[in-house]
């Protein structure tokens, strides 16, 4: 593949467009069958060795993700939509192999039928891709739309219970967006999420009529923070975050303001904001000196060495052993310890499990999510910590393959992480933690 002709005519280089688009999605159904496969293998392993049944296919979707280089929950929509395309959808597995639909388009298909029968979503899965020309220029709205409404009518009934499961599946959710920015998204029933925006649109028109000079959506953005926090303006909530930033950052202290913050990591050296990653170091003196100001702000030093970046100790506050542990290997890892997973940590976990004789510490623990923490029950995961600049596990799995996974650099170590990885630059910080 690298080394394809590229001295060729605009007419050529379309139909290269054409050919590798119709080769990705023929490798996409054959990973879909060796998906199934691999989970049909498996199970049949665990269940000679005796695994109850509802425990079977623990921990498949996790190698799953590894293999793709992906989080572990897009390994399991993966795994799913495998399941379902060689299961259930023999006509979309067929278009998909063809080139004729994409992987996203075959995934519409089966997310969109997800709540019919075996026998309504084969008989949806011939209506539309028997014969997969049929869809030509069709837009994902488009096909959405005619998914539904050939669903409505097989199964009304289905339909209706789907929409009071959504129902209860109403949740406010969090994410990083670019610029220093949070993205918070609340999903709720349509007639409550049309009622907020209109409430908030109000408001955003009420000040402009009465002279406010911020925009609309200013207001409605701050708007929608006054009143979900009670405080009488946006820029007064006082909320616990967690921001980790070295003394110099803190003080304004050192030499250099370019990239590297100076020789020893200077005033300019970003901070770390939990749950986030890096902001500037001006942001984060802002933060601390607000907080400071309104008596909410407290200290807790960490100590790492100079040469490597290795965390080794915490002064906490709270004095509570376990608790202050658990919050150093926290911050230490900042994100799950699984290679290509960013999810928030959640639990706090053995690399040698304790009835093993893992010992309960900084150096045997590990932060993870609970999907991962999960599915590493599953017989034939193997988590240890190996020797490292900075703490380093080696997670195998039931096949035998390894993945390498090491802590991020804490502020100030920036020219000792330039030279590990080279000269390359990643944008996300969960980029230096899940690496192979």
């Amino acid at each position: 593949m690298a080394r394809f002709d590229r001295d060729v005519l605009d007419t050529e280089r379309i139909e290269q467009l054409r050919a590798l688009e119709r080769l990705k999605s023929a490798a996409a159904a054959a990973q879909a069958r060796i998906a199934v496969d691999l989970d049909t293998s498996m199970r049949a392993g665990q269940a000679a060795a005796g695994m109850p049944a509802q425990r079977q296919g623990r921990g498949v979707a996790a190698q799953v993700a590894l293999a793709r280089q992906e989080s572990p929950y897009r390994g399991g929509r993966h795994l799913g939509l495998a399941k379902v395309l060689v299961a259930e959808m023999p006509h979309t597995l067929t278009a998909l192999e063809q080139g004729a639909i994409s992987e996203w388009r075959a995934g519409l298909l089966a997310q969109e039928t997800i709540f019919l029968s075996r026998e309504h979503r084969q008989l949806v899965d011939a209506h539309l891709c028997a014969d997969p020309t049929g869809l030509h220029g069709w837009g994902d709205r488009r096909l959405t739309a005619e998914i539904r409404k050939i669903a409505y009518r097989l199964d009304p009934a289905g339909y209706t219970r789907r929409r009071a499961k959504a129902e209860s599946e109403r949740r406010v959710t969090s994410r990083p967006a670019p610029d220093v920015m949070a993205r918070v998204t609340a999903l709720l029933p349509v007639a409550h999420g049309v009622a907020v925006y209109a409430a908030l649109r109000k408001a955003a028109d009420t000040a402009i009529a009465a002279g406010d000079g911020r925009t609309r959506g200013q207001l409605m953005a701050d708007t929608l923070v006054q009143r979900v926090t009670g405080q009488a303006t946006a820029a007064g909530v006082p909320v616990e975050i967690h921001l980790i930033m070295t003394d110099r950052t803190l003080l304004g202290e050192g030499q250099g303001g370019g990239e590297d913050g100076g020789e020893d990591g200077g005033r300019e050296q970003p901070a770390l904001l939990a749950g986030y990653g890096p902001i500037p170091a001006g942001l984060a003196r802002r933060l601390a000196v607000s907080a400071a100001e309104t008596e909410v702000a407290w200290l807790r030093r960490l100590y790492s060495r100079p040469d490597s970046g290795r965390l080794v100790g915490m002064d906490s506050a709270r004095r509570v052993f376990p608790a202050g542990l658990a919050r150093f290997i926290e911050v230490r890892d900042q994100y799950c310890s699984t290679p290509w997973c960013d999810a928030p940590i959640r639990h706090i976990d053995h690399a040698l499990p304790h009835h093993q004789g893992g010992t309960t510490s900084a150096d045997n623990g590990n932060g993870t999510c609970a999907q991962c923490n999960y599915a590493r029950q599953a017989p034939g995961w193997k988590v240890r910590p190996e020797p490292g600049p900075r703490h380093t596990l080696r997670i195998t799995t039931p096949t035998g393959h390894g993945y390498r996974s090491t802590a991020p650099p804490p502020p100030g170590h920036p020219r000792f992480e330039r030279r590990r990885r080279g000269a390359s630059k990643q944008s996300r910080p969960s980029a230096q933690r899940c690496r192979p």
